[in-house]
C-alpha cells in the first residue's frame, strides 16, 4: 500500500452504489476496505473489480451490531492504519403508512439506516480528530427530504440520519473532519428491487401505496446508474469547495427543489388528490417530473 494512498471504507460494497464507489474510488487510487454482511457472497463485488483492474479489500461486517462494527473497524485500522474516508452507503428500505407501522418495523430500519451510519462513524473519529482531518460522507436519500407517501420507516431513519449528519458537521468543524450528505433519487440498485412491499393492512392506504408503486415504476424507467452517486461521492471527498448536501440521480435534483419551493400547506394538498391521473399531472406542475408509465 502506497503511503500516499487514501484509504476508504465504504459500506455495504456488494451492491448498487456500494459496489460503485468502492470500484470508483479504487481506480482513483484511494486504498478501499468495502464492508459486505458476508464475504462468501461477495462475488460481484470482486469479479467487477477485477474487471475494473482494481483491488478491494473485503470486510466481513453487520452495521446493524455495535460488536461486528467495532471488530470490523478494528481490523481495518490494524491493517491499514489509518481510515481517511467513510462512505455510509449500507442500508434497508421499509415501507409502510404510519398507521400501519409496527415500532418494531420502525426500530429494525432505524437500527440499520440512522444507527448503522453512526456506529461506524463513532469507529473512525477518534483518529480523525487526533490527525485533523478526514472525511464523512453519509448517504440518504430523497426520502431524507420529503415525506414519501407509504412509506414511514424509511423516511424517519433517512430524516433522522440527515439532522444528524448537519449536527455531526458541527461538531466536527473545529477538528478539520467534513461531513457531506449525498441524496440521491432513484439509481439502479439491489435496494429498489426488494423495496416493493404494499403492506395495505388495513385496506385503507391502497391509493397511497398506488402512488407509491406508480413512483416506482417510474422511477425503474429511469433510474440513474450508480457510477453517477459514486462520481459525486469522490467529488465530495476530493473537492477544495465542499458543501454539506449534494443531490444526485433520477428525480433527485428536482424533487428536493421543487418541495423547497413549495409550502407546508401545497405539500399536504398533494394528498387531498382523488385520481391517480391527476397525482400524476400535479405531481409533474410541481416537480418537473413525469412519473406516468
Amino acid at each position: 500500500m502506497s503511503a500516499a494512498a487514501p484509504v476508504s471504507v465504504v459500506t455495504g460494497a456488494n451492491s448498487g452504489i456500494g459496489r460503485a464507489t468502492a470500484i470508483h474510488l479504487a481506480q482513483a487510487g484511494h486504498t478501499v476496505y468495502g464492508t459486505v454482511r458476508s464475504t462468501a457472497r461477495a462475488g460481484k463485488l470482486l469479479d467487477a473489480a477485477e474487471a475494473a483492474g482494481v483491488g478491494v479489500e473485503l470486510v466481513e461486517l453487520d452495521i446493524a451490531s455495535d460488536e461486528s462494527v467495532a471488530d470490523g473497524f478494528a481490523g481495518i485500522l490494524r491493517l491499514a492504519g489509518r481510515v481517511d474516508h467513510l462512505v455510509n452507503n449500507a442500508g434497508v428500505g421499509g415501507n409502510g403508512a404510519v398507521e400501519e407501522t409496527s415500532s418494531e418495523r420502525f426500530l429494525d430500519v432505524m437500527n440499520v439506516d440512522l444507527c448503522g451510519a453512526t456506529r461506524c462513524a463513532q469507529a473512525v473519529l477518534p483518529q480523525m480528530r487526533e490527525r485533523g482531518s478526514g472525511t464523512i460522507v453519509n448517504i440518504t436519500s430523497i426520502a431524507g427530504r420529503i415525506g414519501a407517501i407509504a412509506q414511514a420507516p424509511y423516511v424517519a431513519a433517512k430524516w433522522a440520519l440527515e439532522g444528524v449528519s448537519e449536527q455531526l458537521a458541527l461538531e466536527l468543524a473545529a477538528f478539520g473532519v467534513r461531513v457531506a450528505v449525498v441524496e440521491p433519487g432513484i439509481t439502479k440498485s439491489s435496494i429498489f428491487g426488494k423495496n416493493t412491499d404494499a403492506p395495505n393492512a388495513t385496506g385503507a392506504y391502497g391509493p397511497q401505496y398506488e402512488r407509491m408503486l406508480q413512483m416506482y415504476a417510474a422511477g425503474y424507467l429511469h433510474a440513474t446508474d450508480a457510477i453517477e452517486v459514486a462520481k459525486v461521492i469522490r467529488h465530495a471527498i476530493e473537492t477544495d469547495d465542499p458543501k454539506l448536501r449534494y443531490q444526485v440521480s433520477w428525480g433527485g435534483p428536482e424533487i428536493t427543489a421543487g418541495r423547497a419551493a413549495m409550502t407546508d400547506e401545497e405539500w399536504v394538498a398533494l394528498g387531498r388528490i382523488e385520481e391517480l391521473d391527476d397525482y400524476i399531472a400535479a405531481f409533474r406542475d410541481a416537480f418537473g417530473i413525469d412519473i406516468s408509465t
